[in-house]
């Protein structure tokens, strides 16, 4: 039986206010623990909650940059469960009406595109922390992160693979840092993705039973859980045995994904309406005013990337991977006029030191106007691709601009053809055998020979010129 993966996410985006949804504490990460957590948060009794302005603000830009209804009136909802770590006893949340509802996002998986329908984006508090691995026989309980404002976006079940739900996965972290409501950092928990996965047979409309991975906070974490998940579904299902719904965790270390606890459906949580907050109403003026504040978003500049500097969609893609990144690209191509060897540089060269270096590209050592100088040099041939390696290492170091670095090192490419035949012949003199074998028809010889040019001119000589010459010169003989 060949079986179909169905898979929707549920993404937990940290929101990038200085302070909580319904209180004035801190939301900055790494403080020693309940040191952020104000008698709003742990629920002193008789304090009550006050809405963030920045936070719906920052709700309402990502429905606009999706294209989504966003709900004039909406509702802020208790869900009721007990936990150590929910001092009380409910989480603010939204249910019946969220803030954002009916956007799409388009992915792109091996170069074809695919609209993942997003269902809701709702405004909601995080709970704090369980700490386990300190205590000795007992839990610890940190509070700092209760509050912590979020927006949870809901997909529809589009996706029918790990590889798509990690394109979405990674489409929405570039959209959401690059509006600027999220830092996106998924270590310190400001990006958690939760993963509902089911298997049905091919041709069946009906959806399976559904199990949820909960809290994967890498890319690399989403795609091994689910690959796991569908496998241990299928091969449960093959045996004769039943899918039950039910809430897993993921364990990096063996690779697999274990049972939590049965799933609970909304009405186990007994939502209502929170009767400490009003319905929060939206005037035109202000989602306005929002909508004028976002940036050119990745779609938009991707499309334009591939239209104005003639780069592959799939370059533009990973070229708009960050804001910071595309901003750098587009720097390095309009300056260098060479949109396509500008994308070569930046996701090769530039992108392989900065990998080895741990660095990201707004702390690169090599400007974009530096690297549009050396790709200006690379095109009107006063460098070789080698040769230009060599003085990007050199900008890296901080030996000073491209046109001083060639001078110094002596790194001119070589396009003089009398000096070029010069070296030829001389090579030509100094391996006859090389040249015996040539023209016995060992292709490999030539390259032998182009080599022995290429040392003699110390890596100088144009490549291209030296092939053609050579070539000339072999054939007259």
């Amino acid at each position: 039986m060949k079986w179909e993966t169905v898979i929707g996410l549920e993404v937990h985006v940290q929101l990038s206010t200085r302070s909580k949804i319904f209180s004035g504490a801190s939301t900055a990460y790494g403080a020693p623990p309940n040191t952020q957590a104000c008698a709003v948060d742990i629920a002193l009794p008789g304090v009550l909650p006050v809405l963030n302005r920045g936070a719906v603000e920052r709700a309402i830009k990502f429905g606009l940059a999706i294209g989504a209804t966003i709900n004039r009136v909406n509702v802020f909802d208790r869900k009721n469960y007990f936990y150590p770590d929910l001092p009380k006893g409910y989480q603010i949340s939204q249910l019946a009406k969220p803030i954002v509802e009916n956007g799409v996002l388009v992915i792109d998986v091996d170069g074809a595109e695919k609209p993942i329908r997003i269902t809701r984006a709702h405004m909601e508090e995080d709970a704090g922390k369980s700490l386990h691995e300190d205590f000795h026989g007992m839990t610890g309980i940190d509070l700092n992160r209760a509050g912590t404002p979020l927006l949870e976006i809901v997909s529809e079940p589009d996706m029918r693979s790990s590889a798509e739900a990690v394109a979405y996965a990674r489409a929405l972290h570039t959209l959401v840092t690059w509006i600027g409501i999220c830092d996106g950092n998924m270590q310190e928990g400001s990006f958690r993705v939760d993963a509902n996965v089911s298997v049905r047979p091919f041709g069946q409309a009906e959806f399976g039973t559904r199990r949820e991975i909960k809290n994967l906070n890498s890319f690399k974490f989403l795609q091994q859980a689910i690959d796991y998940e569908v496998r241990w579904q299928i091969e449960t299902l093959e045996d004769g045995g039943r899918i039950e719904q039910a809430t897993v965790l993921f364990d990096p270390d063996r690779g697999e994904t274990r049972m939590m606890r049965s799933k609970e459906e909304a009405h186990d949580y007994r939502y209502f309406p929170d009767p400490d907050l009003l319905p929060v109403k939206l005037g035109e003026d202000w989602i306005e005013a929002v909508r004028a504040t976002l940036p050119e978003l990745p779609a938009a500049m991707q499309a334009r990337f591939v239209r104005d500097y003639g780069v592959s969609r799939y370059d533009a893609v990973i070229l708009t991977a960050t804001r910071a990144t595309a901003e750098y690209f587009e720097a390095v191509a309009r300056e260098s006029g060479q949109g396509k060897l500008a994308a070569n540089w930046v996701m090769g060269e530039l992108s392989a030191a900065l990998n080895r270096a741990d660095l990201g590209i707004e702390a690169s050592p090599v400007t974009p106007a530096q690297l549009a100088q050396l790709i200006a040099r690379l095109a009107d041939g006063t460098l070789s691709g080698k040769l230009a390696k060599q003085v990007f290492e050199a900008l890296w170091a901080g030996e000073g601009d491209v046109d001083a670095i060639i001078e110094a090192r002596g790194l001119r490419q070589m396009s003089d053809s009398g000096a070029l035949e010069s070296i030829i012949d001389e090579v030509l003199a100094a391996n006859a055998k090389s040249v015996e074998e040539f023209r016995a028809g060992k292709e490999k010889a030539f390259n032998a020979l182009v080599g022995q040019v290429m040392k003699a001119s110390r890596g100088r000589a144009n490549p291209q010129q030296v092939n053609d010459l050579l070539r000339a010169k072999l054939a007259a003989h």
